[in-house]
This record gives structure tokens, C-alpha cells and sequence, in this order.
């Protein structure tokens, strides 16, 4: 009886992996295609159009400043694969006036053709205590976190859906799955952008348009050496858990997912672990991600209590030293 139930189990497993491709949505050819990429002029961002370009695509990079611009599209442009390659540079700022994101992506357009995969990296990172942030921070995350994802993808979407074709990215972080010590600012203008995209792809799935949402851990960019000058330590303490991640190998990924229409993508073994955790109503690209998802759970669920339990741990750690070092500063 055992026996039939485990050949059953394998034969519903391969029927599985059978059947998935034929649901998955198609990949989206990269050469000659035109990808945006907002906040492309460092970091993670630039590190996706360089990947794009590699394979062929067109390139148009978005930011505020025309200095890093022109700096990144002297290094992109050394990965074309053919002399017809283009890298457009527009400096704006994608969280402050609708408008004027519409007109830049028009004008881009205009220049390369419809946009066939955006990439919304542009971000920025502010940490600290809750009571000591300023009230202006949490308006700023929103701003350029959440409204910078918005302008963007508002002004591509109508095209994409016309064309029945396209992909749209956003890059959130895993502090957008898992609210940290420190993160209050970031990490609420980081979950934003999945309810953003959830209510998307529900939208635009029926017009061949596909959503990514990208959870990068810690990363070896200009943004994270910013934020880690202002960084408390307990949010420091609990960061060094895990490890830092070039923006190379996290850029190789998000293009691979994007291509695919995959709804999530996470970078290593931790990420992993947390988007299955955190996947809820979440959409899937295939029956074999869902099944994953189901047999994965409970077991992730005790695993990331112990990680619970350790930060915790950090943050009493912390406390107590504090407490010392005050009583210490008193009676001297």
C-alpha cells in the first residue's frame, strides 16, 4: 500500500513537471528589445543593463545624475555583442513629477522603439530607530521607493498591454519580506511595492504582460556603503548574518526571471527560503513552483523561528551593553 502511494506521489511529481512548461508563460527575446532600466546608473541597476546588453538589448538608462550617466553608458557600451546597440541616457527623477517620467519614456520610445521590459531599480535606503527618524524620511522612502516604481511602470504599461508583450521588474529588497530592527522607513516603502505588483499581474497577465518582483539580499553597491554609515548597530549585528552579494550574480538572476515571466525572484538559499515563506496569494509561474511552495513550508517555518529567535537575541544583547555603558558614563 506505502509502495503504491510513493509511485503515485512520483507519477503526480512528473506529471507535474510535465504539464508546467506548458502553462509557464513564453521567454521574452532580449535582442533588438528595448529595456529601461530607472536608477541604471549604479549599482544593481547597472548592473542589469550591462546583463540586457550582453544579450542584445537596447538600452535605456534613467537617473538623476548626468555625470553617473554618461559613466555608465561608456562601461555598458563595452558588452555589445553587435555594432546596431544603443544606450540612451535620460536624467530625471522618476518620483517627483508624472509628467515628466511620461515624457522621458516617450522620447525613449520615439528613439528605440516600444519598450519591451522595464526595470524599476531606482531606491535609496534610510535607517534608524522609529521615534528618532524624521517624519520626512518616511514621506521620502515612499517617494522615491514606491512612487518612483509607479510613474514609470504607469507610463509603459498602456503600450505593453496594446502590444500584448512586455515585462515589468521591480526591485524590492528582503527587508520588503521580513520587517527588520532599523528598517521601519524602508521596509514598509519596500512591501509596498509586492502589493504594488500582486494587484498588477493580475491585471495585465491576460495581455501577455508579465510582473518580477526581485527581493535582493544586502548587496555590494554605492546604496548599501551609504546606508550602512548611519546604520544601528543591532541592524548591523543582524545584517552580518547573512552575506553580502555582488551586484553582478543578483543582476545575472533578475534578467534570467524577468525573461521567464517568473513573479519572484530571490537570490542564494536564504532567499529562497524566505519567498517561499512569504509567498501567501502570491502568483505563480508553474504548478511545480506552487508544489514547492506547499511541501517547503512547514519546514522553512522552524527554520526562520530559530532566525527570529537569534535577532532577539541580538537586540536584548544590545540592549544590555547599552544599559551598561550608561550606568558606566553616570558614575564616572
Amino acid at each position: 500500500m506505502l509502495l503504491l502511494a510513493a509511485a503515485g506521489l512520483v507519477a503526480f511529481v512528473l506529471l507535474l513537471y510535465m504539464v508546467s512548461p506548458l502553462i509557464s508563460p513564453k521567454p521574452l527575446a532580449l535582442p533588438g528589445a528595448h529595456v529601461v532600466v530607472t536608477g541604471g546608473s549604479s549599482g544593481i541597476g547597472k548592473c542589469i543593463a550591462i546583463e540586457c546588453f550582453k544579450q542584445g538589448a537596447f538600452i535605456t538608462l534613467v537617473a538623476r545624475n548626468e555625470d553617473k550617466l554618461l559613466q555608465a553608458k561608456k562601461e555598458i557600451e563595452k558588452h555589445s555583442i553587435n555594432d546596431k546597440q544603443v544606450v540612451l541616457c535620460i536624467s530625471v527623477d522618476v518620483s517627483q513629477d508624472y509628467s515628466q517620467v511620461e515624457n522621458v519614456i516617450k522620447q525613449a520610445q520615439e528613439k528605440l522603439g516600444p519598450v519591451d521590459m522595464l526595470v524599476n531599480c531606482a531606491g535609496t535606503s534610510l535607517t534608524g530607530k522609529f521615534e528618532e527618524l524624521e517624519v520626512s524620511s518616511f514621506e521620502k522612502l515612499m517617494s522615491i521607493n514606491y512612487l518612483g516604481s509607479v510613474y514609470p511602470s504607469r507610463a509603459v504599461i498602456t503600450t505593453m498591454k496594446e502590444r500584448r508583450v512586455g515585462r515589468i521588474v521591480f526591485v524590492s529588497s528582503q527587508a520588503g519580506q521580513l520587517g527588520l530592527f532599523g528598517f521601519t522607513a524602508y521596509s514598509s516603502s519596500k512591501f509596498a511595492i509586492r502589493g504594488l505588483a500582486e494587484a498588477l499581474q493580475m491585471e495585465v497577465k491576460p495581455y501577455n504582460v508579465y510582473v518580477t518582483v526581485a527581493y535582493p539580499p544586502d548587496t555590494d553597491t554605492p546604496g548599501l556603503a551609504e546606508e550602512n554609515k548611519t546604520k544601528p548597530l543591532e541592524t548591523r549585528l543582524i545584517s552580518e548574518t547573512t552575506g553580502i552579494c555582488k551586484p553582478e550574480q543578483v543582476a545575472k538572476q533578475i534578467v534570467k526571471d524577468a525573461i521567464q515571466g517568473n513573479f519572484n525572484s530571490s537570490i542564494g538559499s536564504d532567499g529562497y527560503m524566505l519567498s517561499s515563506l512569504t509567498c501567501g496569494m502570491a502568483p505563480v509561474t508553474s504548478i511545480t513552483e506552487g508544489l514547492q511552495q506547499v511541501v517547503t513550508m512547514g519546514l522553512f517555518r522552524i527554520i526562520a523561528l530559530f532566525y527570529l529567535g537569534s535577532f532577539d537575541n541580538i537586540i536584548r544583547r544590545c540592549m544590555v551593553q547599552k544599559a551598561k555603558s550608561e550606568t558606566v558614563d553616570k558614575t564616572a
